[in-house]
């Protein structure tokens, strides 16, 4: 089964969906990418601070799919910000993945307490783009107030925005604002696995057990992960689901043999309850920030 392509404002074409491996343990993460790209995905998303670049690079040789084949995306740590540190983190991120180029990096956070950094990170993104190391850069947990100051200051509008966004996140006036830039929407926790992480700040309601998704999911004869993803895809969102189950990995895969009416969208967007599960971007949180990146 092939899977549709969004186009990147830039021109290069990404997989709607691609499997996620934030919280994928080191040890789970080559079989689960493995697993991925033969059941038929061709958009791996990792990132520095994941730990686990060089378990996703495995995973791809093993896969014996062709480099050329599969969209790698990665992100810079906040740690490596500054554009000669961002430079270095590109370095680190292929060294571990063990390619050459990147078909997708993006910044982590706006981190807006040192924007300074932030923006001398993204001209580094600018300068790898400009040299054929990456094909496209991109920003995630930007706002729209993060973005307008991005702009403001470099020359290359974001071809992605990785943001949480599920049910009861929808997050409209930001997809609003990166619609309007060209760029392209990603959601991170497309199933709201945020809402629902054991440990993960107050008491969750999950979204997993939603009524109005279950009797969705029920008169398509399909789950309420699989409905949540084609909601994001036809809504011209990319999704990164994550898991490390290969059942599982197959079912969110399984999501383009049926479409869902413009009222089931628009019951699954009456959700939206405005209030986020994950960090506030606009919150400094140093002791994550300024966590060490190793070297590959």
């Amino acid at each position: 089964m092939s899977i549709p392509n969004f186009t990147l404002n830039n021109g290069v074409e990404i997989p709607a969906i691609g499997l996620g491996v934030y919280q994928s343990a080191p040890e789970e993460t080559a079989a689960a990418v493995e697993t991925a790209l033969r059941t038929g995905y061709r958009h791996i998303d990792t990132a520095a601070a994941y730990r686990n670049e060089r378990e996703v690079g495995e995973g791809i040789r093993r896969s014996e799919v062709d480099r050329d084949e599969v969209f790698i995306e990665t992100k810079v740590w906040v740690s490596d910000f500054g554009y000669d540190e961002t430079l270095h983190a590109f370095e680190k991120a292929t060294g571990k993945l063990g390619f050459d180029t990147l078909d997708l990096l993006i910044l982590h956070q706006p981190a807006p307490g040192r924007f300074a950094r932030t923006v001398g990170a993204y001209k580094a993104l600018e300068t790898l783009l400009g040299d054929g190391r990456v094909r496209s850069i991109g920003v995630s947990n930007f706002t729209p107030a993060h973005l307008e100051r991005l702009l403001a200051e470099t020359a290359v509008v974001p071809a992605v925005n990785q943001v949480e966004l599920h049910p009861y996140f929808a997050q409209p006036a930001l997809q609003e604002a990166d619609a309007r830039l060209g760029i392209l929407t990603q959601a991170w926790s497309p199933i709201g696995g945020i809402t629902f992480y054991p440990g993960w700040g107050e008491k969750r309601v999950s979204v997993m057990e939603d009524e109005t998704i279950a009797a969705i999911a029920a008169d398509h004869g399909k789950s309420p992960a699989q409905v949540m993803l084609r909601w994001h895809v036809q809504e011209g969102r990319s999704a990164i689901p994550k898991s490390t189950n290969p059942a599982r990995i197959a079912s969110n895969f399984d999501v383009f043999d049926f479409e869902l009416s413009a009222e089931e969208l628009a019951r699954i967007d009456a959700l939206d309850t405005g209030r986020r599960s994950g960090p506030d971007p606009d919150v400094e949180r140093p002791e994550m920030f300024d966590m060490e990146i190793a070297e590959a």
